[in-house]
């Protein structure tokens, strides 16, 4: 049986009729924040305490877009009678987000965990130069970085975590003792 001539028109014109109906499902990004999922990669955050200058996200980045700088500090003995020792510190941590392609290889073999997915989105620069971040910014991002889920829901909090949470109380005391003096 042959198709009847403008059916094809009829129904296009059908979808189109169908479609203008609806209401519209488009987000307007910036009157409107996106939900994203919890673990989503938006930017590599740094926690600058947990980096040992190892160099190992630098040497296994495909697109080698780390730049990092250190130096070689003297740490006296811990006994008497014992051996001074050496440790790097670092004094440059860079990450060019002009050339990473977000594959997530350094975040996967740091050995210390100093380096986590945040889900910031939102870093963009009018010039490519501007899209090289230094370590302050990528620690800013670090406090983004949601927690990862419990694996046991009655497991004891992280001993780093419990730490930062001991030092920022302490801190936050002594800040609200120093207000009471003044007062």
């Amino acid at each position: 049986m042959a198709p009847i001539p403008g059916s094809g028109l009829a129904k296009g014109l059908a979808v189109t009729l169908r479609t203008m109906t609806k209401k519209s499902v488009t987000a307007q990004y910036p009157d409107a924040q996106p939900d994203l999922p919890p673990r989503t990669r938006g930017v590599i955050g740094l926690f600058e305490e947990n980096c040992t200058v190892c160099m190992l996200c630098a040497r296994e980045c495909p697109d080698w877009c780390i730049y990092i700088d250190s130096h070689k500090e003297t740490v006296p003995a811990a006994t008497p009678g014992g051996r001074e020792r050496s440790r790097n510190v670092l004094d440059r941590f860079a990450i060019d987000f002009s050339l990473c392609m977000y594959c997530g290889i350094c975040i996967e073999v740091c050995p210390f965990d100093a380096l986590f997915w945040s889900p910031e989105f939102e870093y963009a620069e009018t010039d490519i130069h501007d899209l090289t971040h230094e370590r302050d910014k990528l620690r800013e991002w670090m406090w983004t970085v949601p927690a990862p889920p419990a694996l046991d829901p009655a497991a004891e909090e992280p001993k780093e975590v419990a730490t930062a949470r001991k030092a920022a109380e302490k801190l936050a005391a002594a800040q609200a003792e120093q207000q009471e003096g003044e007062s």
